[in-house]
This record gives structure tokens, sequence and C-alpha cells, in this order.
């Protein structure tokens, strides 16, 4: 485990993104995997089916973060690009991969499936890349320096970072914890912020929602020291009596 925090971006990549026609649900599930891991997931880009974008989008963020988790584009249609750009990324050729074909013409065997062209484009992996198994549809990642490229389609990215969750560096997981009071955000900003810079390296959020009884503010607290945690904590729960005993909120748990 690092005595640091590794650092992380997400690039989902495609146009269906962008248009809304496909929802996204990896950006929360890769966010979620990470932090129980350690790893700080610092930026999240979503980018069109546009090689010189999907370049420079992983040549800025591999360059500024331990780790990139690409999504989308590696399937075998001409708007399936991205394997080409990171190629183009970390400037080397690309082509059939032994490995990653022998695994498509198995899988196809056994499907019953004819290994056409734009099926083996699926296995087109940049030189020097190593793969990232994929045992949902067989058809593999990539790792390739600090950039992880991994399908779009969720089950199977999901089954991608657990293949690539190995070979990952780790930092202490950061804990959390959350104080509901019956009130606005105008009602806690002032006492809280006091908090906040009393506890400096304690990360805390203000959440408002609408509950049964009106509006309601979760606030979050967030830190890798358990015990300073549980300091500020306790510090939010005694402003969260105060503001109930002068009227501002109507309760908090």
């Amino acid at each position: 485990m690092a005595d640091h925090a590794p650092t992380a971006a997400v690039l989902l990549i495609g146009d269906e993104i962008l248009s809304g026609r496909t929802k996204d649900k990896n950006l929360g599930f890769i966010a979620d995997y990470l932090t129980v891991l350690g790893i700080d997931l610092k930026e999240a880009r979503v980018v069109p089916d546009i090689e010189d974008e999907i370049v420079q989008a992983v040549n800025v963020l591999r360059r500024r973060y331990t780790y990139v988790f690409t999504t989308g584009g590696i399937g075998p249609t001409h708007d399936d690009i991205t394997a080409d750009a990171v190629a183009r990324a970390f400037d080397v050729e690309i082509d059939h991969d032994p490995q990653a074909v022998e695994i498509l013409l198995a899988h196809f065997k056994a499907i019953g499936r004819e290994p056409n062209e734009a099926r083996l484009r699926m296995a087109r992996i940049p030189k020097g890349a190593s793969l990232i198994a994929n045992p949902v549809s067989k058809a593999p990642g990539f790792q390739i320096g600090n950039v992880f490229v991994m399908a779009g389609i969720p089950k199977v990215m999901n089954a991608m970072m657990e293949e690539v969750a190995p070979r990952l560096e780790r930092g202490a997981p950061v804990i959390s914890h959350t104080i509901t009071i019956e009130g606005g955000e105008g009602d806690v900003a002032a006492p809280l912020k006091a908090i906040q810079e009393r506890f400096a390296d304690v990360i805390i959020g203000s959440y408002p929602f609408e509950s049964p009884q009106g509006f309601a503010t979760n606030l979050v607290l967030r830190s890798r020291d358990q015990a300073l945690l549980a300091s500020a904590a306790n510090e939010v729960r005694q402003m969260a009596v105060e503001l109930t005993r002068d009227g501002k909120v109507r309760g908090w748990s």
C-alpha cells in the first residue's frame, strides 16, 4: 500500500454518450471501485469518436495522473477508433496481437460465428501493450503505460476492472461519514465553514435535497484519518444540536 494516494482519471469515449442515446453507467462504478482501493479519482472527461480529441485527452491525462481508465470504442465497427488513437498517443504501431487473435478465434469457433475482418479488428493492439482479459465476451482490453483501455458495455467493463485491480498501486482507503439535517444549506454555511477551516485534512461537502418535511442537507465528511474524521464529525453533530436548539433546523440524524 502506498504512503501517498495514487490518482486517476476516467475518459469516456463515444458519440452515443454525448448525444444522450447511451446513459453512462461506467463512471460511477469506476469511482466507487477506486475509492475502495484508496485511489483518488480526480477528473472525468467525455470525448467524441474523433481520433485527434482522443489522442489529446489521453496525452494530457496520462501525464497528469497515476492512472487513466478509458471506456468505449474498442468494438468491431468503423467508429471504434480508441485503440488506434491510444497507439498514436504513445507513438507506437498497432497490429493484430497474436494472443488476442488466438483468444477470439477460439471464442468464435465455440459459438459458431465467422471470424471475419470486422470481428478481428478487436484483436488490434498497440505494440508493447499487455492484454486485459474479458471473461464476459472474450475480446480483450489492453494496458499501455499507465492507461487502461476497456470496453464501454458496463457488464464487460466491470469484469475488466476486476482483472485490472491487481495491477494497481493502492493507497489508504477514504472513510466517509454522513450527518443529515432537516434544514437548508444556508443554515449551516457559516458554522460549517468554520469547522472546515479547523479540519483542513477532512473534506466536508454539503449536499441539499428535498425530504418529505421540506429542505434537508446531507453533510458528508471524508478523510483517510479515522481519528481526525471522528473529531470533525463530533463538531458537526454539536453544530446540528445548536442549530436545532435555536430553531434554524428541525432535527438531524
